[in-house]
């Protein structure tokens, strides 16, 4: 049975201080609660403080993004290395912001895939379609793409290498969430495809968790589908109280 995960993306939301306050708000409101695996994307600028708060909790840290380097004259990057050093276990990677917005295309997110599990971090690996390429018919298309290329040249993984994301660009944001059924849908074809790529235990192994408008009022519904692990969530986890609903009614 695979574990359920939430990951609270913050994305470019809270200075050091406000992150301070979040955690301390945050953590009397789920400490009740050990069926769901919480994780917390903070920005780099705050992930010593969120580091410091979380630890000796079940609270899991994660990186927004990391360059492929180890190290160098990269002005503005940061390093699987330095993740690791300040506290992270996982880092998400190939985020549709950073795919549309930043223009990373799928052979960076491969060998930001491989320098993360380099480095001990699990990769959060997220792929996901366009609305026009739903309406289209080319999700299939899209996300087998993006997939096979992100994990492109890797022979073996496990689940605590590999977390995949399914975000559908046109959800994310809208209001709008993908129906519990098409993300289920999703992702026992992401589950299939993974199968191809390594055995078929790994593949029912490794946790595909959904985002993309999760809310308090669907994420129950979505996680009663039997692909859907849990969820990445956006906007919904920058108040804590709001979070600390979402993991409730995921451990319920």
């Amino acid at each position: 049975m695979r574990r359920r995960a939430l990951i609270g993306n913050w994305k470019m939301h809270k200075t050091a201080d406000e992150a301070g306050t979040y955690i301390r708000e945050f953590l009397p409101l789920i400490q009740n609660i050990a069926s769901v695996d919480v994780i917390l994307a903070p920005p780099f600028t705050s992930l010593h403080v969120v580091a410091a708060l979380v630890k000796d909790t079940s609270i899991g840290l994660a990186g927004q993004d990391v360059h492929w380097d180890s190290q160098g004259a990269l002005t503005g990057e940061v390093s699987p290395a330095m993740l690791y050093d300040s506290g992270c276990q996982s880092v998400i990677i190939g985020h549709s912001e950073r795919r549309q917005m930043f223009h990373e295309d799928d052979n960076a997110v491969n060998r930001k895939v491989k320098a993360a599990i380099a480095h001990h971090l699990t990769a959060i690996m997220c792929v996901g379609e366009t609305r026009e390429e739903r309406a289209n018919g080319k999700t299939s298309d899209v996300l087998t793409r993006q997939l096979l290329a992100g994990l492109a040249g890797i022979d073996a993984i496990d689940d605590t290498q590999l977390v995949l994301a399914y975000e559908p660009i046109w959800a994310i944001g809208s209001g709008t969430p993908a129906t519990p059924t098409q993300a289920n849908e999703v992702h026992a074809e992401l589950r299939e495809h993974l199968g191809t790529l390594f055995t078929t235990a790994i593949a029912k192994s490794i946790r595909i968790v959904y985002g993309g408008s999760i809310t308090t009022e669907n994420i129950q519904a979505l996680l009663a589908t039997p692909h859907v692990d849990g969820g990445l969530v956006g906007g919904a986890c920058l108040d804590p109280s709001n979070f600390a609903r979402i993991v409730s009614s995921a451990a319920n």
